[in-house]
């Protein structure tokens, strides 16, 4: 009850006062970290379960099927793999739920070819697992791979659902495939009699929006049957960043903040597009709301343990390593063109101190921490909780290029390969 509110806390405290535990008390608060949004949690509760007792309490499908999302949630693609090594050992992988997230996981570690292996492994029946792929494709942005999935689905005999329709829409979003996407929002009413919810609207608006097509975004939302939400407003404010539209901007912003007049994100959101524009009296406005932003962090694995880093946290055990790593690509990004994007601070400080804390955003700190506990060229891989910024994005490519190393971050949006100084999103995300 506590983990479906929220409340991990109460959850654990009720958790650890409990006599004795069977495997249900130890799945319900696995499952509840890991929905709640502690991965790294809830990978360290399986693993307590795994080693208690001796090992007596055998996990089940629950167990599996909690466990695995903290994986893809977190990147942590080695304990994702021993967990699929002890299942292929119980011959457990062909169960449908448990080869999805199996499937899931890898897709969501970066190891799409992985995940297809599993793929074809398990019953293909159901939209399940059809959807799960169809998603992992569209947040590496593999739009055209998603489509032939989707068209791999039907010849099965597969009837697609509405979130069939949502990944694939996403996908063509970030693919940049507007008129597939306009055909599947079409057929999905038309064939399957699929009524659009708002999470289609939304991919439709975020599908002409990173097109550039503004005007035609602002038009369909305009003729919604039903009344836009925040998400909506939102995708075309960030679009309107990305291309420059200000004015159509202020129009996005103020019916998205008479939605949701309180999430921080939005209001930077809204301040980086008029940094962007020059409109410095527009930053001053909302710097002087005094907001405070969601805590960013990023995750990386590292010796089978999952390592967590803050914006901002000095606290690590390799704090001055990672900081004096930091300081020294800085150096050598400036002798190569990096220019410091101060408009991605909203506090109101020297210029110097807005450098140190773009320098202290949580992917740098994984990322610093990688090169100094890494071999050399080690491919480096990092999951983000918030959409990565425009000065992080900039400093990454550099960082790939200087170290010759491949960089990979999934953000709340999609992933970002980063090779020889440039990204496979193609700098639009």
């Amino acid at each position: 009850m506590y983990a479906k509110l929220g409340l991990v806390d109460s959850a654990r405290a009720v958790f650890d006062w409990l006599p004795s535990k069977d495997v249900i008390s130890w799945n319900t608060i696995i499952s509840g970290y890991a929905q709640n949004g502690f991965a790294a949690e809830a990978i360290e509760m399986y693993n307590e379960m795994e080693e208690e007792e001796g090992g007596e309490i055998a996990p089940n499908q629950g167990t599996w099927v909690s466990v695995l999302p903290a994986c893809s949630q977190s990147g942590a693609l080695r304990q994702g793999m021993k967990i699929h090594g002890r299942l292929l050992k119980n011959g457990l992988c062909s169960d449908v739920f448990i080869g999805t997230s199996l499937a899931d996981m890898y897709g969501k570690c970066g190891r799409l070819e992985d995940a297809l292996s599993l793929f074809y492994q398990i019953p293909r029946v159901s939209s399940v697992p059809w959807n799960t792929l169809i998603a992992c494709h569209g947040l590496h942005g593999h739009g055209e791979k998603a489509m032939t999935l989707f068209r791999e689905m039907l010849d099965e005999g597969v009837k697609p659902d509405h979130i069939t329709f949502v990944t694939l829409l996403s996908a063509c979003s970030h693919s940049g495939l507007v008129d597939e996407g306009q055909w599947l929002f079409e057929l999905m009413q038309r064939e399957y009699n699929i009524a659009p919810s708002l999470k289609h609207y939304g991919c439709m608006v975020d599908l002409f929006g990173r097109a550039g097509q503004l005007e035609t975004a602002f038009n369909f939302i305009k003729a919604m049957p039903v009344q836009p939400d925040a998400s909506i407003w939102g995708a075309l404010l960030g679009a309107c960043r990305v291309h420059g539209d200000v004015d159509l901007g202020k129009v996005a912003s103020e019916h998205l903040f008479e939605v949701e007049p309180e999430h921080v994100g939005y209001h930077v959101l809204l301040s980086n597009m008029y940094a962007s524009a020059g409109k410095w009296e527009g930053v001053d406005e909302i710097r002087g709301k005094g907001l405070r932003k969601t805590p960013g962090w990023s995750s990386m694995e590292v010796n089978n343990k999952v390592e967590v880093f803050y914006t901002g946290n000095q606290t690590h055990p390799m704090y001055e390593e990672i900081y004096k790593e930091l300081r020294l690509l800085h150096e050598k990004m400036k002798m190569i063109g990096y220019v410091p994007d101060h408009r991605f601070v909203l506090q109101d400080v020297e210029d110097d101190e807005k450098e140190h804390i773009l320098m202290s955003h949580s992917e740098r700190l994984a990322i610093a921490f990688a090169l100094v506990t890494t071999p050399p060229k080690t491919r480096i891989q990092i999951f983000k909780n918030l959409r990565v910024c425009s000065d992080c994005h900039s400093v990454t490519k550099f960082m790939s290029r200087i170290t010759e190393r491949e960089i990979v971050v999934r953000d709340s949006n999609r992933f970002h390969h980063f090779k020889d100084g440039v990204c496979s999103c193609g700098d639009y995300w």
